[in-house]
């Protein structure tokens, strides 16, 4: 009994120092990763956003020139393997949003890509997960198309 608290004592330190949290982002530099300002007319960057999305693979689910609100989602990932192992569907989706606004002569884009993802059961249950994506890469990838885009419609 005395050797086994030893050996996991001694592997404790081991462990605990395999486990690394990652940094968390604070709000302001969450919004500086998901927004850029366009040097283009609204009507210009809002098309531009639109067909991003759409050059991206999602599919827009909705999108007001009033608000500036664009709203798409990709298609359904289904893990057939996770059913396999544990009889639960597990399917996989990213959502997106962007919101589009006009300040003084320049336009605003501030993006948002969140993972969402679903298990059911054959018996009824069901669980969603809702993670918010910020990996800068992502972003930068979407802001230099819709830069592109612009540049098209120019």
């Amino acid at each position: 009994m005395k050797l086994k608290f030893i050996v996991v004592a001694a592997m404790l330190p081991l462990l605990t120092a395999c486990v690394t949290p990652e940094p968390q982002m604070t709000p302001l530099e969450i919004q500086s990763m998901q927004t850029r300002q366009f040097d283009s007319k609204f009507d210009t960057v809002f098309a531009s956003t639109m067909s991003v999305f759409q050059d991206l693979g999602y599919t827009v689910t909705g999108a007001d020139k009033a608000t500036g609100l664009i709203s798409a989602e990709s298609a359904t990932d289904s893990d057939v393997a996770f059913q396999f192992f544990t009889g639960s569907t597990l399917n996989k989706q990213t959502r997106a949003t962007a919101f589009v606004e006009r300040i003084k002569r320049k336009t605003n884009v501030r993006l948002n890509f969140v993972e969402k993802s679903q298990t059911s059961s054959g018996w009824g249950q069901t669980n969603r997960n809702d993670t918010p994506i910020l990996d800068v890469e992502i972003y930068q990838n979407a802001f230099e198309r819709i830069q592109n885009a612009i540049f098209i419609r120019r």
